[in-house]
């Protein structure tokens, strides 16, 4: 079992021509609400994916719907409080050629207390392996209290804040990262190549696994000094929002399977490639049938 530290958000997206300018007025094309947080959309994928995983929230009582619907898709929900503060919301633009623009209102992932922890951590076998982005509080605390326990750490470190450099990253065994993450964690211009970011990675957290993320530019895992590539898949993108919580779930659950790296990458990839092709967060994140036909096919295609 993998247990989820994540927040649980209520997304306003907003379809527009182009992402707002300072001081202009858009109209939007289409406007839903849906669920979504960093958190919640890595549990969802885990779970479309088939993974075993156990989500760790707080969310405003008059929204127990999303609860239930992390639940309805195979998300044990035993930790997620229903509490009397607002839900976490994100209002999201997206625009005609699939990028988007957030800004973040934490409410209830912002509660949690000491005692919440200590309660969540009792309920951690040792050796598990905890996931958590930085979207809720008590991350500090958070990492101490797993690395005590004997937790195994998966840390996304978006979004990326002054915060996060100062956090005890070294007790992680596993880093997910994208381009605009790894530059800032390693003190280099963002539009440093790969390999400089990989390079920078392994100089500062020797003993972590790190995933660098990079988009139309595919993925890189290393360790140590190994590393493994993969390539980015040919796609055209509609929405961008949820692809890396996508490609997160769908690699930790290929972990859980105890498959390579290489198949993680590959399986992540895939997923990754479905998701940026549907409008939306949740709702854009593939099931797993739908990813082994894809990657099937891919696989039939190149052999051909």
């Amino acid at each position: 079992m993998l247990h989820n530290f994540g927040s649980i958000n209520l997304d306003h997206v907003y379809r527009v021509p182009h992402l707002v300018h300072p001081g202009e007025t858009l109209a939007s094309r289409a406007y839903q609400v849906g669920l979504g947080g960093k958190g919640a959309n890595q549990s969802l994928a885990m779970a479309l994916a088939g993974g075993q995983v156990s989500h760790w929230g707080r969310l405003g009582r008059q929204d127990a719907w999303a609860r239930d619907h992390l639940a309805d898709v195979g998300v044990n929900v035993a930790h997620v409080s229903l509490v009397d503060e607002p839900s976490g919301h994100a209002i999201i633009q997206v625009d005609d050629v699939g990028e988007n623009a957030i800004i973040l209102f934490p409410g209830a992932n912002h509660g949690f207390v000491p005692s919440e922890l200590a309660s969540l951590m009792a309920s951690a076998q040792p050796g598990a392996w905890l996931l958590a982005q930085n979207e809720c509080n008590a991350l500090p605390e958070l990492f101490a209290s797993a690395r005590e326990r004997g937790l195994s750490i998966a840390f996304n470190p978006a979004p990326m804040t002054e915060d996060v450099v100062r956090l005890p990253l070294e007790t992680c065994q596993l880093l997910f990262v994208n381009r605009v993450e790894a530059a800032g964690l390693v003190g280099l211009p963002e539009s440093s190549d790969a390999q400089a970011l990989l390079a920078g990675l392994r100089q500062r957290l020797p003993d972590t696994e790190t995933v660098l993320t990079l988009g139309g530019a595919g993925a890189w895992y290393q360790s140590g000094d190994a590393q493994c590539y993969q390539p980015a898949l040919p796609v055209k993108p509609v929405d961008t929002t949820a692809a890396g919580d996508t490609f997160i779930g769908y690699f930790m659950t290929a972990r859980q399977e105890g498959r390579t790296v290489a198949d993680c990458l590959e399986l992540a990839a895939h997923a990754a490639a479905l998701c940026v092709q549907q409008s939306g967060a949740a709702e854009s994140i593939p099931r797993r049938t739908d990813v082994d036909q894809a990657l099937s096919q891919f696989r039939a295609t190149r052999s051909s």
